[in-house]
């Protein structure tokens, strides 16, 4: 259910959607909806969030952060879907993670408590 002051959509930039939709079909399974040849929605996919104000680990832009249940599975998944590893898979407090590029070049992470 939809509440005031509760994150209610993310919207990235697109670049190319046909590439961007098969990468994120292949590496996690997302469907979409197309509105006009410029536009793909996606629904159902979750949203927690938290800040960062390490200087040395805070994102430049907002980092949206996706859950795998084996890590190194999804890291198999994202490479042969055609994403490019930023940063390989590293521990933080809480468990481990690693970055990506999508093919419209939008940064994202993929962690998990394993």
């Amino acid at each position: 259910m939809r509440e005031d002051g509760k994150i209610d959509y993310v919207e990235f930039p697109g670049g190319d959607l046909t590439a961007t939709k098969a990468f994120y079909g292949a590496a996690f399974g997302w469907a979409f909806t197309d509105y006009g040849p410029d536009y793909a929605a996606f629904e159902g996919q979750g949203a927690d969030g938290g800040f960062s104000a390490d200087a040395a680990e805070r994102p430049a832009k907002p980092l949206v952060v996706l859950y795998a249940h084996d890590l190194e599975a999804m890291l198999a998944k994202v490479t042969a879907a055609g994403g490019a590893v930023t940063r390989p898979i590293f521990p933080f407090p809480g468990g481990r993670r690693f970055h990506l590029r999508d093919p419209s070049g939008n940064e994202l992470a993929i962690w998990s408590v394993k």
